[in-house]
C-alpha cells in the first residue's frame, strides 16, 4: 500500500503560492527500461485512460485527465481527477490503490515512471473537448506565444465557444475573438478568488 507523499527539496518541503505543502500520491513503480520508440506516447495516454476512466467512475470521481510527462530524467505518470465537491488526499490514495492492479496487468509503460494522483485544482487548465463544454460560460484565461494585438501574452475574458480547438472569447469590453489553436499556448479557467 502506498502513502500520500509531499514534495521535498534541499530538505524543505515544497508548497504552493499560498503556503499549502504540495502532496501526491507515489508509487515508485519502476519497469525495465526501455526506448520511447518501443512504445509511442500518445498511445500510452490511450491506453491508460481506458483504465482509469471506468475505475474513477466506480470511485465517484471524473476522470479529468492523464497525462505521460518527461521532467529531467523522470518520467511521471498523471493521472489527473477531479468532482463536485472537490478533492481531498483520500480521493487520490483511493485512485491510486485502484489502478495499481490494472496497471500492472495491462503493462502499458516500458520504461521506469512515476505514478502521480493528483487533483485539477483551481485554474484548471482546459485541454479536451469536454472540458470546454463543462466550462462553456466561464472565466478563462487565454495565454499566447507571442503578444497578441494589445500587446499582452496572457488575456482573461468569457468562454464563448470551443469547437475543435477553435476557441471563442468575449472580453470586458464585449468584444469577441476567435483563435484557432495556433494561435494560443494554453487554456486556463479564471476561477481563484483569492482569500
Amino acid at each position: 500500500m502506498y502513502k500520500p507523499c509531499y514534495i521535498v527539496y534541499s530538505n524543505k518541503v515544497l508548497t504552493n503560492e499560498w503556503g499549502d505543502p504540495l502532496i501526491f500520491v507515489d508509487t515508485g513503480k519502476y519497469s525495465e527500461v526501455e526506448t520511447l520508440a518501443e512504445k509511442k506516447k500518445g498511445n500510452t495516454v490511450d491506453i491508460v485512460w481506458g483504465i482509469a476512466q471506468p475505475l474513477a467512475e466506480q470511485l465517484g470521481l471524473l476522470l479529468w485527465d492523464v497525462r505521460f510527462q518527461k521532467e529531467g530524467a523522470n518520467w511521471y505518470l498523471r493521472i489527473i481527477i477531479d468532482k463536485e465537491d472537490g478533492i481531498g488526499i483520500d480521493d487520490c490514495v483511493a485512485m491510486n490503490d485502484a489502478l495499481d492492479a490494472p496497471l500492472d496487468e495491462a503493462d502499458p509503460i516500458d520504461q521506469s515512471y512515476n505514478l502521480q494522483v493528483c487533483s485539477a485544482g483551481i485554474e484548471r487548465e482546459l485541454v479536451r473537448d469536454f472540458h470546454f463544454e463543462m466550462f462553456m460560460g466561464a472565466d478563462i484565461m487565454v495565454k499566447f506565444p507571442k503578444a497578441d494585438e494589445t500587446g499582452v501574452k496572457l488575456r482573461k475574458g468569457v468562454l464563448k465557444g470551443y469547437d475543435k480547438g477553435t476557441l471563442t472569447v468575449e472580453y470586458e469590453d464585449g468584444t469577441e475573438r476567435t483563435y484557432e489553436k495556433k494561435e494560443y499556448t494554453r487554456v486556463q479557467l479564471d476561477d481563484f478568488e483569492g482569500f
